[in-house]
């Protein structure tokens, strides 16, 4: 009897902190007048906003939905089935305001916001290097949290300075109650944030910790969103040249996913989790890795790479970007690979694509057969730009194919796990999201070299990464056909950075096209999108419908 009486009070307990939660803005949830009363309270308060941005468990936090949010709506990945989770409305552009985790990205961040809002008040700048470093910190995280929200519910910043963003709030003052400032007024702060923190810091803790070469690195990529190129470039060689980073070798880039942040030499900053701490117990099954793989049994292994993702990924076999997918191959009674051709089809008239698979024999001399359709079909090959193309005449003419393996599939779709967000430690689906690595400095000096007309420079800089990837080196004569210098380093940043959390705001801010005409379950709704143009409304997040409650004047996203 005790222990149910315990029980329900702790549910009582928890029901009024999520009153509380629904009945006030989240910009009052720190208001300690004490907080700075002896000398380490500023760096505990640090501490604190930086568990804002991973979560009490690690996967409750700003990180966690911001991952979903940007990640998910690329075309990286696709999901092999429904979900009642609220992640599935942001793959499949099916906006919501009432979606739970947009309006806990939001709390998160205004909360994040307020405790950094705090620090920045409570510190007197110039009383010592350490003083200034934890605003400097405060800066920074007041910055990140601010671009990634404008992201989030504001248009491109090339689409008009003048569009809503989200509000301002740069007071702990709980009656200060902005509504929503415009994505210009949000990116001036966002730079003068960083500025100031970057003339601040003087003290670099690793990559779990804010520093002034985080703060560049950031202001390296707020520049190429805001297409000022030439700041672009400056920031990205103030990291560069910085001396503290250095690329991954080869085969240390490999096994990336496997490293903690403070052993990754190219780690800028990470929002750090620790196995026991972050994700305790077998709390494994919440995080991000867990929805793109299942490993030793724990994980619900449901969102694949895309058949965008892996022919991009395949163009070059050696690609060491291909390490962090691993397909998941049926085996016959002899524990061996059964060989396997297949390709995705377009079916009813372009309104869906399905993968087809078809196990193959060798009948000797070179042939090798499939059955298909209740028809023997024979594999052909051909050699194009050095690359072996397998292909059969169907009856709908050419059929270019995959030959590899079969594979275990769910729902139809082949499982073709993501392990970028596992591993770490060799712990099942530890990960500690990154926000800036030196890689990414390559990728946005390439960027703007390119938008500039510096063509060959451009090809440079992501040829530093290719040759970390073991794919040959791109020179302006071997271009692929048709397309620009531009069009292979975005690429380039789609290889590298794929689930990273990047995709999204790429494709938009450079004006392209989301084409997501390939299998997965976006298209099992009503009104499927099958391709987003950069100006459609889907491409940014409703206000959540409750923050609206608690403030009338915010005015919603069309």
């Amino acid at each position: 009897m005790k222990k149910i009486t315990y029980i329900l009070s702790t549910i009582a307990i928890t029901a009024l902190l999520s009153s509380c939660d629904l009945d006030r803005s989240p910009f009052d949830k720190i208001s300690a007048e004490e907080l700075f009363e002896d000398p380490g309270s500023a760096q505990a308060a640090t501490l604190g906003n930086y568990v804002f941005l991973k979560g009490d468990k690690g996967y409750d936090g700003w990180s966690d939905d911001l991952h979903r949010m940007s990640e998910y709506a690329g075309d990286n990945v696709m999901i092999s089935g429904g979900t009642t989770d609220a992640l599935f409305f942001f793959y499949n552009y099916q906006r919501t305001p009432n979606n739970s985790r947009a309006d806990r990205f939001w709390r998160n961040s205004y909360r994040a916001i307020v405790g950094a809002n705090r620090v920045i008040e409570g510190v007197k700048e110039g009383e010592s290097a350490e003083s200034d470093q934890v605003i400097g910190e405060n800066l920074y995280i007041r910055a990140l949290v601010y671009f990634q929200m404008s992201n989030v519910f504001g248009r491109p910043y090339n689409q008009g300075t003048s569009n809503l963003s989200v509000p301002l709030k740069l007071t702990t003052d709980i009656n200060d109650l902005p509504d929503r400032n415009t994505v210009g007024e949000v990116y001036d702060q966002v730079v003068k944030d960083l500025l100031k923190a970057e003339a601040l810091m003087s003290i670099n803790n690793g990559p779990s910790f804010a520093s002034k070469e985080a703060a560049q690195a950031l202001l390296s990529r707020v520049y190429l969103y805001m297409e000022d190129h030439a700041k672009a470039i400056e920031y990205a060689d103030k990291v560069i040249n910085s001396g503290q980073y250095t690329l991954l070798s080869s085969s240390e880039f490999a096994v990336m996913n496997t490293l903690a942040p403070d052993s990754n030499l190219e780690a800028i900053f990470s929002i750090t989790l620790t196995k026991g701490i972050d994700i305790p117990g077998n709390e494994d099954w919440y995080t991000i890795g867990s929805f793109y793989a299942n490993i030793d049994g724990v994980g619900w292994g449901e969102m694949y790479a895309s058949q965008t993702y892996l022919e991009l990924v395949n163009e070059n076999p050696s690609d060491l970007r291909k390490s962090f997918i691993e397909p998941q191959y049926l085996l016959d009674n002899n524990d061996q690979k059964i060989p396997a051709v297949y390709w995705v089809e377009e079916i009813d008239g372009g309104t869906n694509y399905q993968y087809q698979f078809a196990r193959t024999t060798d009948n000797g001399g070179g042939n090798i057969t499939f059955e298909y359709s209740g028809n023997t079909y024979t594999l052909q090959s051909e050699t194009i730009n050095g690359k072996t193309q397998y292909y059969f005449n169907g009856p709908n003419g050419r059929q270019d194919v995959t030959f590899d393996f079969d594979m275990d599939k769910r729902n139809g779709y082949p499982k073709f796990f993501i392990l970028k967000a596992s591993y770490q430690e060799l712990d099942l689906h530890l990960w500690s999201p990154t926000v800036s690595r030196l890689a990414e400095m390559y990728l946005n000096k390439a960027e703007a070299l390119a938008k500039q007309g510096s063509d060959q420079a451009a090809l440079d800089n992501i040829n530093i990464l290719r040759t970390r990837a073991n794919v040959p080196e791109y020179t302006l004569a071997t271009l692929p056909a048709g397309k620009t210098v531009l069009d292979v380093v975005l690429e380039e940043r789609q290889l590298e950075l794929a689930f990273e959390g990047h995709r999204k705001f790429d494709v938009y801010r450079n004006g392209r096209t989301m084409d997501r005409k390939y299998p997965g379950t976006h298209l099992n709704n009503a009104n499927p999108f099958y391709e987003i143009e950069p100006t459609d409304n889907a491409i940014i997040e409703l206000i959540p419908e409750q923050q609206i409650l608690l403030q009338p004047s915010l005015e919603q996203n069309p």
